[in-house]
């Protein structure tokens, strides 16, 4: 029944599967406490990042909510504790702009000097611009946020992480991704006609893609990577951006609450330790590419993305 969910997609995405699949007896266990553990959130301004945050800090973990300034950050910390209850463990503002790499260098050197330990890191930041736009180092705004930031994030982080091993890291996709390929010969997608949400879709697929490279290059360091896509979640993006599906999707769409459930369980039940590299999506793993949808990516296409971001990034390969 769970397959079966997954693959009719307007099911399994909705609430309708979330709830089905919590009545199966192979639903996985509920996430233990935290305490102790520090856990950092991008994207925690709004949607499924500031639901997992209140989720983690209700699991005693201390928070680390990121968002692009310090009033975002400040108003997330203050509706991240409100949502997660007097008993949740500590919750703590911190700031960076992810369309700047310098930005993104300086709050990894702070953070990492100012932290002793870091259990588990949420790439949760997302954006569709209605129009192309470019970050401040010139790249692609979709692709410098979902890709290029959680590349270098997790490159500057991971010692940290190795130090708190058994630590994750935990990417938030889409299940858009499954209709999408690396575009091999153009991979910020600068030669094709914008479309936001196909855009949106693609880079998607680039962090599935980097999720997997990630996890065999950090293999045997403690740090398990995996990504995970929400299903169809009322987020603010979704509210803002696509309105004409919340309204089509009204019926069956999830809380943001309901779409953050799988990245709260990754962060912290031991099942995510077991394995790395995996797609996952109601608390079970899925198939990173479908039959009917875009299928693989070839080894070579997977090589031309990571020297590209190595290149922006100004990393050794």
């Amino acid at each position: 029944m769970d397959t079966a969910l997954d693959r009719t997609v307007a099911l399994g995405y909705g609430n309708v599967g979330l709830w089905a699949r919590r009545h199966l007896p192979d639903w996985p266990a509920d996430p233990p406490r935290m305490d102790g553990k520090v856990v950092l959130v991008t994207g925690a301004a709004s949607g499924i990042g500031l639901a997992a945050a209140a989720g983690f800090a209700r699991l005693g973990a201390s928070v680390r909510v990121l968002a692009r300034d310090d009033g975002r950050a400040e108003k997330a910390a203050r509706l991240t504790r409100e949502r997660a209850g007097p008993s949740a463990g500590p919750v703590e503002p911190v700031a960076c702009d992810l369309g700047s790499l310098a930005e993104i260098q300086a709050f990894v050197e702070r953070f990492a000097r100012q932290e002793a330990r870091l259990d588990v890191l949420v790439n949760n930041a997302g954006v569709m611009p209605e129009e192309r736009r470019f970050s401040v180092d010139g790249v692609e705004l979709a692709f410098a946020t979902h890709v290029l930031a959680p590349w270098v994030l997790i490159r500057g982080l991971a010692p940290l992480l190795a130090r708190s091993a058994p630590a994750r890291v935990v990417n938030v996709t889409s299940g858009g991704q499954y209709g999408q390929r690396v575009p091999a010969e153009d991979l910020q997608s600068l030669g094709t006609r914008y479309g936001p949400k196909q855009n949106y879709a693609r880079t998607k697929r680039e962090e599935v893609v980097i999720t997997e490279q990630w996890a065999e290059r950090l293999a045997g360091s403690g740090v398990h990577v995996h990504a995970m896509h929400p299903g169809w979640a009322d987020t603010q993006g979704v509210r803002h951006w696509m309105p004409l599906f919340r309204a089509v999707t009204r019926p069956v769409i999830r809380t943001p609450e309901e779409g953050a459930d799988t990245v709260v369980w990754l962060g912290a039940a031991p099942e995510a330790v077991r394995s790395t590299g995996l797609l996952w999506h109601d608390r079970h793993p899925r198939p990173t590419t479908y039959a009917l949808g875009a299928g693989p990516d070839t080894p070579e296409v997977r090589r031309r993305l990571w020297e590209h971001l190595t290149k922006l990034a100004g990393a050794p390969r």
